[in-house]
């Protein structure tokens, strides 16, 4: 079985060339303890693709992931390009086109609150104390963000009128229901559907989907909630949640509160999973889920462990290195119990030291 492996690596803008530095650095380190190659193919994307060459998403930068086992994403966007037109702008001409090209249809978050953090969750302690493990499962590809028809319109009355459509086919939530219950079996074997299915149509295919789809995992248990209830009870009880599974307008939100309660989005990864290649794996796209927080790039103090844990997802989901994805996951939480923590998370706790990307970085690659 080859060891060696081609990755597409994408820092894009603000602080992500500043992360991916890190995360290629542990990578590295696990590498060269485990006899394995990576070769990286660096490219353009976002905002610093279009002061390059004037695109989001260059077609080289396209070719290079077609040909790469991975991509390893940091983030794009920022106010320098936000007077573009919205189908120019970085998100929009980058990351959904990459979404799409690659049929990149599930969206795993994991949102995870260790122990030593729970300090840094805005919630109230006794609700987060001990920690907490939930994993969102995001339908990517379907929904208000790509359904058709999309319009704005100027009536003859000058009044403006807007249309988004939500669209789903039976067959887009049978693919992602299969996701959320086969990741529920390697966990605690609960899932939790997220729906509004006392007002949506959408949502009512949803539902019945999820229990007919359930039907073939009969050691996971599955349960509903709408989404406004689901956002509350993500406050009031997050250790309650296992496994959440919903669409992809309702799992945008819903994954970013996740994040938040459980610390900083500076602390989660996530995988958006395609076709799968068999044996579990799947071509993906791996990137934190936080933003390129231009306010602070460029001077060394943005947190890479979300970066530095979606390379361990990559290791998991696309080349099937278990062992070496839970290594980096452990040095991970190691660097966190022993009280290191980049601004974001830093709270002034007892025994706990304030410092910089490039010492986290270090300490990760110390302990593996």
């Amino acid at each position: 079985m080859s060891r060696k492996y081609t990755l597409a690596v994408l820092p894009g803008d603000g602080i992500g060339p500043e992360v991916m530095a890190e995360a290629l650095k542990v990578l590295d380190a696990v590498a060269a303890r485990s006899g394995i190659e990576f070769t990286y193919n660096h490219q353009l994307v976002g905002g610093a693709a279009i002061d390059a060459v004037g695109k989001a998403l260059p077609a080289e930068t396209v070719a290079a992931c077609e040909a790469s086992d991975a991509i390893l994403f940091g983030s794009v966007g920022g106010p320098k390009w936000e007077k573009l037109p919205p189908n120019e702008q970085p998100e929009r001409g980058a990351l959904l086109p990459l979404r799409k090209h690659f049929g990149l249809f599930a969206n795993l978050r994991p949102g995870i609150c260790y122990p030593a953090l729970t300090s840094s969750s805005p919630i109230r302690p006794d609700l987060v104390e001990g920690g907490f493990d939930v994993l969102c499962v995001r339908e990517l590809t379907g929904g208000m963000y790509f359904g058709q028809p999309k319009s704005r319109t100027t009536l003859p009355d000058g009044d403006i009128e807007v249309i988004d459509t939500m669209v789903y086919k039976k067959s887009e939530i049978v693919r992602i229901a299969h996701v959320a219950f086969k990741a529920a079996q390697l966990r605690r074997k609960h899932v939790t559907s997220v729906d509004k299915a006392n007002v949506l149509t959408n949502s009512v295919l949803w539902r019945e989907t999820m229990v007919e789809v359930a039907k073939e995992y009969p050691d996971v248990t599955l349960a509903h909630l709408y989404v406004d209830n689901a956002a509350m009870q993500l406050i009031k009880a997050p250790r309650s949640f296992d496994v959440l599974v919903t669409e992809n307008l309702f799992g945008d939100i819903l994954s970013d509160e996740m994040a938040m309660i459980a610390g900083s989005l500076g602390m989660l990864a996530s995988a958006s999973l395609g076709k799968p290649k068999g044996d579990g794996l799947y071509f993906g796209l791996f990137e934190p889920s936080g933003g390129t927080a231009p306010d602070i790039a460029g001077m060394g103090i943005a947190n890479p462990i979300a970066q530095i844990l979606s390379s361990a997802l990559l290791l998991r989901f696309a080349l099937g290195l278990e062992k070496e994805a839970a290594s980096i996951e452990s040095a991970v939480k190691k660097v966190i119990d022993d009280g290191l923590r980049t601004g974001d998370i830093f709270s002034g706790a007892p025994g706990t030291r304030k410092v910089n990307t490039k010492e986290i970085g270090e300490a990760v690659i110390a302990a593996l």
